[in-house]
Protein backbone atom coordinates (compact mmCIF):
# COMPACT_ATOMS: atom_id res chain seq x y z
CA UNK A 1 0.00 0.00 0.00
CA UNK A 2 1.26 3.44 -0.86
CA UNK A 3 0.29 6.56 1.08
CA UNK A 4 -2.95 7.16 2.95
CA UNK A 5 -3.98 5.90 6.36
CA UNK A 6 -2.69 2.69 7.88
CA UNK A 7 -4.74 -0.43 7.04
CA UNK A 8 -7.50 -1.32 9.49
CA UNK A 9 -8.11 -4.64 7.72
CA UNK A 10 -5.40 -6.73 6.11
CA UNK A 11 -5.71 -10.07 4.30
CA UNK A 12 -2.57 -11.71 2.98
CA UNK A 13 -2.76 -14.73 0.68
CA UNK A 14 -5.94 -15.95 2.42
CA UNK A 15 -7.78 -19.09 1.33
CA UNK A 16 -10.79 -20.91 2.75
CA UNK A 17 -12.37 -24.20 1.69
CA UNK A 18 -15.71 -25.81 2.43
CA UNK A 19 -15.10 -29.43 1.50
CA UNK A 20 -14.27 -29.47 -2.21
CA UNK A 21 -15.36 -25.86 -2.69
CA UNK A 22 -12.59 -23.28 -2.69
CA UNK A 23 -14.64 -20.28 -1.48
CA UNK A 24 -11.73 -17.83 -1.19
CA UNK A 25 -8.57 -18.33 -3.22
CA UNK A 26 -5.31 -16.62 -2.13
CA UNK A 27 -6.97 -13.27 -1.49
CA UNK A 28 -4.79 -10.29 -0.54
CA UNK A 29 -6.14 -6.80 0.12
CA UNK A 30 -6.07 -3.95 2.63
CA UNK A 31 -8.79 -1.61 3.88
CA UNK A 32 -7.40 1.76 4.93
CA UNK A 33 -8.53 3.51 8.06
CA UNK A 34 -11.33 5.98 7.37
CA UNK A 35 -12.26 4.71 3.90
CA UNK A 36 -15.40 3.08 2.54
CA UNK A 37 -14.34 -0.12 0.80
CA UNK A 38 -16.63 -2.34 -1.27
CA UNK A 39 -16.44 -6.02 -2.13
CA UNK A 40 -18.48 -6.72 -5.26
CA UNK A 41 -19.06 -9.84 -7.27
CA UNK A 42 -21.71 -12.38 -8.26
CA UNK A 43 -23.29 -14.86 -5.86
CA UNK A 44 -20.69 -17.39 -4.78
CA UNK A 45 -17.78 -14.99 -5.34
CA UNK A 46 -16.57 -15.39 -1.74
CA UNK A 47 -17.61 -11.98 -0.40
CA UNK A 48 -19.50 -13.12 2.70
CA UNK A 49 -16.85 -15.73 3.52
CA UNK A 50 -14.25 -12.96 3.36
CA UNK A 51 -16.26 -10.77 5.76
CA UNK A 52 -16.67 -13.65 8.20
CA UNK A 53 -12.92 -14.22 8.26
CA UNK A 54 -12.37 -10.50 8.87
CA UNK A 55 -14.74 -10.75 11.85
CA UNK A 56 -13.28 -13.98 13.22
CA UNK A 57 -16.46 -15.98 12.63
CA UNK A 58 -14.51 -18.23 10.25
CA UNK A 59 -10.86 -19.25 10.46
CA UNK A 60 -8.79 -19.04 7.25
CA UNK A 61 -7.53 -22.31 5.87
CA UNK A 62 -4.28 -20.53 5.03
CA UNK A 63 -2.90 -17.02 4.98
CA UNK A 64 -3.15 -14.21 7.53
CA UNK A 65 -6.00 -11.88 8.55
CA UNK A 66 -5.64 -8.83 10.78
CA UNK A 67 -8.55 -6.60 11.83
CA UNK A 68 -8.09 -3.42 13.88
CA UNK A 69 -4.57 -4.60 14.67
CA UNK A 70 -5.89 -7.85 16.17
CA UNK A 71 -6.13 -11.50 15.18
CA UNK A 72 -9.87 -12.00 14.53
CA UNK A 73 -9.84 -15.61 15.73
CA UNK A 74 -7.41 -15.42 18.67
CA UNK A 75 -8.57 -12.02 19.95
CA UNK A 76 -12.23 -12.10 18.97
CA UNK A 77 -13.55 -10.80 22.31
CA UNK A 78 -11.37 -7.71 22.15
CA UNK A 79 -12.29 -7.24 18.50
CA UNK A 80 -16.04 -7.36 19.20
CA UNK A 81 -15.89 -4.01 21.01
CA UNK A 82 -14.11 -2.36 18.07
CA UNK A 83 -16.23 -3.70 15.21
CA UNK A 84 -19.89 -3.43 14.23
CA UNK A 85 -21.50 -6.00 11.93
CA UNK A 86 -24.77 -5.77 10.01
CA UNK A 87 -26.10 -8.40 7.61
CA UNK A 88 -29.10 -8.33 5.28
CA UNK A 89 -31.00 -10.65 7.65
CA UNK A 90 -32.89 -8.90 10.44
CA UNK A 91 -31.39 -10.20 13.69
CA UNK A 92 -32.92 -8.03 16.43
CA UNK A 93 -35.69 -8.85 18.89
CA UNK A 94 -39.17 -8.38 17.48
CA UNK A 95 -40.86 -8.40 20.89
CA UNK A 96 -38.70 -5.51 22.14
CA UNK A 97 -39.26 -1.88 21.28
CA UNK A 98 -36.81 0.27 19.33
CA UNK A 99 -35.44 1.75 22.58
CA UNK A 100 -35.26 -1.65 24.27
CA UNK A 101 -33.28 -3.19 21.41
CA UNK A 102 -30.76 -0.35 21.52
CA UNK A 103 -30.48 -0.61 25.33
CA UNK A 104 -29.84 -4.35 25.03
CA UNK A 105 -26.95 -3.89 22.62
CA UNK A 106 -25.51 -1.04 24.66
CA UNK A 107 -25.47 -3.27 27.73
CA UNK A 108 -23.88 -6.16 25.83
CA UNK A 109 -20.96 -3.88 24.94
CA UNK A 110 -20.90 -2.35 28.44
CA UNK A 111 -21.39 1.15 27.02
CA UNK A 112 -21.71 3.90 29.61
CA UNK A 113 -23.83 6.99 29.07
CA UNK A 114 -25.16 5.64 25.78
CA UNK A 115 -28.50 7.47 25.69
CA UNK A 116 -27.21 10.69 24.06
CA UNK A 117 -25.67 8.63 21.26
CA UNK A 118 -28.90 6.64 20.89
CA UNK A 119 -30.89 9.85 20.57
CA UNK A 120 -28.48 11.30 18.00
CA UNK A 121 -28.50 8.12 15.90
CA UNK A 122 -32.29 7.81 15.98
CA UNK A 123 -32.56 11.41 14.89
CA UNK A 124 -30.14 10.83 12.00
CA UNK A 125 -32.21 7.90 10.69
CA UNK A 126 -35.50 9.72 11.35
CA UNK A 127 -36.79 7.09 13.78
CA UNK A 128 -37.27 9.17 16.93
CA UNK A 129 -41.09 9.09 16.62
CA UNK A 130 -41.01 5.26 16.56
CA UNK A 131 -38.84 4.57 19.60
CA UNK A 132 -41.71 2.88 21.50
CA UNK A 133 -42.78 0.68 18.58
CA UNK A 134 -42.02 -3.05 18.68
CA UNK A 135 -39.30 -4.04 16.23
CA UNK A 136 -41.59 -6.68 14.71
CA UNK A 137 -43.99 -3.92 13.63
CA UNK A 138 -41.38 -1.90 11.73
CA UNK A 139 -41.12 -1.86 7.94
CA UNK A 140 -38.18 -3.62 6.29
CA UNK A 141 -36.28 -0.39 5.80
CA UNK A 142 -36.90 0.75 9.37
CA UNK A 143 -35.75 -2.61 10.70
CA UNK A 144 -32.43 -2.22 8.91
CA UNK A 145 -32.02 1.33 10.18
CA UNK A 146 -32.70 0.12 13.73
CA UNK A 147 -30.17 -2.67 13.25
CA UNK A 148 -27.63 -0.09 12.11
CA UNK A 149 -28.27 2.07 15.18
CA UNK A 150 -27.80 -0.98 17.43
CA UNK A 151 -24.57 -1.78 15.59
CA UNK A 152 -23.26 1.76 16.07
CA UNK A 153 -24.30 2.44 19.66
CA UNK A 154 -20.92 1.29 21.01
CA UNK A 155 -19.03 3.55 18.55
CA UNK A 156 -17.01 0.92 16.62
CA UNK A 157 -13.85 1.71 14.65
CA UNK A 158 -14.88 -0.56 11.79
CA UNK A 159 -18.37 -1.16 10.40
CA UNK A 160 -18.85 -4.35 8.36
CA UNK A 161 -21.99 -4.50 6.21
CA UNK A 162 -23.12 -7.55 4.23
CA UNK A 163 -25.66 -6.42 1.60
CA UNK A 164 -27.41 -4.19 4.16
CA UNK A 165 -29.96 -2.57 1.83
CA UNK A 166 -31.20 -5.67 -0.02
CA UNK A 167 -35.00 -5.48 -0.10
CA UNK A 168 -35.09 -2.02 1.50
CA UNK A 169 -37.44 0.61 0.06
CA UNK A 170 -35.83 3.51 -1.88
CA UNK A 171 -36.51 6.17 0.79
CA UNK A 172 -35.04 4.09 3.61
CA UNK A 173 -32.15 3.12 1.37
CA UNK A 174 -31.37 6.80 0.76
CA UNK A 175 -31.56 7.58 4.49
CA UNK A 176 -29.31 4.61 5.21
CA UNK A 177 -26.64 5.88 2.82
CA UNK A 178 -26.86 9.43 4.07
CA UNK A 179 -26.02 8.15 7.54
CA UNK A 180 -23.18 5.96 6.27
CA UNK A 181 -21.68 8.85 4.32
CA UNK A 182 -21.85 11.09 7.38
CA UNK A 183 -20.25 8.48 9.63
CA UNK A 184 -17.52 7.80 7.08
CA UNK A 185 -16.73 11.52 6.85
CA UNK A 186 -16.42 11.53 10.64
CA UNK A 187 -13.73 8.85 10.44
CA UNK A 188 -15.56 5.51 10.60
CA UNK A 189 -14.05 2.80 8.40
CA UNK A 190 -16.67 0.88 6.40
CA UNK A 191 -16.23 -2.47 4.68
CA UNK A 192 -19.29 -3.63 2.74
CA UNK A 193 -20.68 -5.96 0.14
CA UNK A 194 -23.55 -4.88 -2.09
CA UNK A 195 -25.39 -6.21 -5.15
CA UNK A 196 -26.22 -2.63 -6.16
CA UNK A 197 -23.51 -1.17 -8.33
CA UNK A 198 -24.75 2.39 -7.77
CA UNK A 199 -23.98 1.83 -4.08
CA UNK A 200 -20.50 0.54 -4.91
CA UNK A 201 -19.88 3.82 -6.76
CA UNK A 202 -19.93 5.55 -3.35
CA UNK A 203 -16.89 3.60 -2.17
CA UNK A 204 -13.38 5.03 -2.24
CA UNK A 205 -12.17 1.71 -3.61
CA UNK A 206 -13.81 -1.52 -4.72
CA UNK A 207 -12.51 -5.06 -5.06
CA UNK A 208 -14.15 -7.20 -7.75
CA UNK A 209 -14.24 -10.88 -6.79
CA UNK A 210 -15.28 -13.94 -8.75
CA UNK A 211 -15.07 -17.61 -7.74
CA UNK A 212 -13.05 -16.69 -4.66
CA UNK A 213 -10.41 -14.73 -6.55
CA UNK A 214 -9.63 -11.03 -6.67
CA UNK A 215 -9.95 -9.82 -10.26
CA UNK A 216 -9.20 -6.14 -9.77
CA UNK A 217 -9.06 -3.48 -7.06
CA UNK A 218 -9.16 0.27 -7.61
CA UNK A 219 -11.22 3.43 -7.25
CA UNK A 220 -14.50 3.26 -9.23
CA UNK A 221 -13.44 6.15 -11.46
CA UNK A 222 -10.16 4.46 -12.31
CA UNK A 223 -11.93 1.21 -13.15
CA UNK A 224 -14.36 2.99 -15.47
CA UNK A 225 -11.52 4.78 -17.24
CA UNK A 226 -9.97 1.41 -18.14
CA UNK A 227 -12.74 0.73 -20.68
CA UNK A 228 -11.02 1.47 -23.99
CA UNK A 229 -12.45 3.30 -26.98
CA UNK A 230 -15.86 4.87 -27.49
CA UNK A 231 -18.96 4.02 -25.47
CA UNK A 232 -22.58 4.46 -26.61
CA UNK A 233 -26.03 4.05 -25.11
CA UNK A 234 -28.67 2.91 -27.60
CA UNK A 235 -32.40 2.22 -27.32
CA UNK A 236 -33.73 0.30 -30.32
CA UNK A 237 -36.51 -2.19 -31.03
CA UNK A 238 -36.84 -5.09 -31.35
CA UNK A 239 -34.09 -5.24 -28.76
CA UNK A 240 -32.92 -8.80 -29.47
CA UNK A 241 -32.47 -8.07 -33.16
CA UNK A 242 -30.67 -4.82 -32.31
CA UNK A 243 -28.19 -6.70 -30.12
CA UNK A 244 -27.52 -9.24 -32.87
CA UNK A 245 -27.06 -6.58 -35.56
CA UNK A 246 -24.75 -4.49 -33.39
CA UNK A 247 -22.58 -7.48 -32.50
CA UNK A 248 -22.15 -8.16 -36.22
CA UNK A 249 -20.79 -4.63 -36.81
CA UNK A 250 -16.98 -4.67 -37.28
CA UNK A 251 -16.40 -1.68 -34.98
CA UNK A 252 -18.39 -3.08 -32.05
CA UNK A 253 -16.44 -4.94 -29.42
CA UNK A 254 -19.14 -5.58 -26.86
CA UNK A 255 -22.88 -5.08 -26.28
CA UNK A 256 -24.56 -5.39 -22.88
CA UNK A 257 -28.27 -5.16 -22.11
CA UNK A 258 -29.47 -2.99 -19.21
CA UNK A 259 -33.26 -2.95 -19.20
CA UNK A 260 -34.33 -1.26 -22.46
CA UNK A 261 -30.85 0.26 -22.97
CA UNK A 262 -27.93 -1.24 -24.87
CA UNK A 263 -24.43 -0.32 -23.75
CA UNK A 264 -22.15 -0.54 -26.76
CA UNK A 265 -18.35 -0.45 -26.57
CA UNK A 266 -16.24 0.27 -29.67
CA UNK A 267 -12.61 -0.34 -28.57
CA UNK A 268 -10.96 1.09 -31.71
CA UNK A 269 -13.01 4.29 -31.90
CA UNK A 270 -11.88 7.47 -30.14
CA UNK A 271 -14.35 8.86 -27.57
CA UNK A 272 -14.21 12.29 -29.25
CA UNK A 273 -16.00 10.86 -32.28
CA UNK A 274 -18.93 9.67 -30.12
CA UNK A 275 -21.73 11.74 -31.76
CA UNK A 276 -20.65 10.73 -35.27
CA UNK A 277 -20.31 7.08 -34.21
CA UNK A 278 -23.76 7.14 -32.60
CA UNK A 279 -25.30 8.42 -35.85
CA UNK A 280 -23.45 5.80 -37.88
CA UNK A 281 -24.66 2.92 -35.70
CA UNK A 282 -28.19 4.31 -35.60
CA UNK A 283 -28.18 4.35 -39.42
CA UNK A 284 -26.82 0.79 -39.41
CA UNK A 285 -29.73 -0.38 -37.24
CA UNK A 286 -32.31 1.58 -39.22
CA UNK A 287 -31.01 0.04 -42.46
CA UNK A 288 -31.87 -3.33 -40.97
CA UNK A 289 -35.46 -2.27 -40.36
CA UNK A 290 -35.12 -1.56 -36.63
CA UNK A 291 -36.70 1.38 -34.83
CA UNK A 292 -34.02 3.48 -33.13
CA UNK A 293 -35.43 5.58 -30.28
CA UNK A 294 -32.09 7.06 -29.20
CA UNK A 295 -28.36 6.67 -29.79
CA UNK A 296 -25.94 8.85 -27.90
CA UNK A 297 -22.42 8.87 -26.47
CA UNK A 298 -22.16 7.77 -22.87
CA UNK A 299 -19.73 6.82 -20.14
CA UNK A 300 -19.18 3.28 -18.89
CA UNK A 301 -20.68 2.52 -15.50
CA UNK A 302 -19.15 0.35 -12.81
CA UNK A 303 -21.69 -2.25 -13.88
CA UNK A 304 -20.14 -2.31 -17.36
CA UNK A 305 -16.70 -2.83 -15.83
CA UNK A 306 -18.11 -5.54 -13.55
CA UNK A 307 -19.64 -7.51 -16.43
CA UNK A 308 -16.60 -7.13 -18.70
CA UNK A 309 -14.22 -8.36 -16.01
CA UNK A 310 -16.40 -11.33 -15.12
CA UNK A 311 -17.02 -12.18 -18.76
CA UNK A 312 -13.28 -12.13 -19.48
CA UNK A 313 -12.78 -14.99 -17.00
CA UNK A 314 -15.54 -17.24 -18.39
CA UNK A 315 -15.12 -19.70 -21.23
CA UNK A 316 -18.77 -19.32 -22.25
CA UNK A 317 -19.42 -15.77 -23.54
CA UNK A 318 -23.13 -16.16 -22.76
CA UNK A 319 -22.60 -17.28 -19.16
CA UNK A 320 -22.89 -13.77 -17.70
CA UNK A 321 -25.68 -11.61 -19.07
Amino acid sequence: MTGGAAPLVRLEDVSRRFGDLLAVDRLSLEVRGGEMFGLIGPDGAGKTTTLRMVLGILTPGSGAVETCGLSPTRQRRRLADRVGYLSQKFSLYGDLSVDENIAFFAEIHDVRDWKPRRDALLDMVRMTPFRDRLAARLSGGMKQKLALVCTLVHTPELLVLDEPTTGVDPVSRRDFWKLLSRLQREGLTILLTTPYLDEAERCARVALMDKGRLLTLDAPGNLRSQVEGSFLEIVARPRKEAVERLREHPEVGNVEVFGDRLHVNLPGVEPESGPETARRLADHLAAGGLAVESARPGLPSLEDVFIRRIRATTTDPNEVM
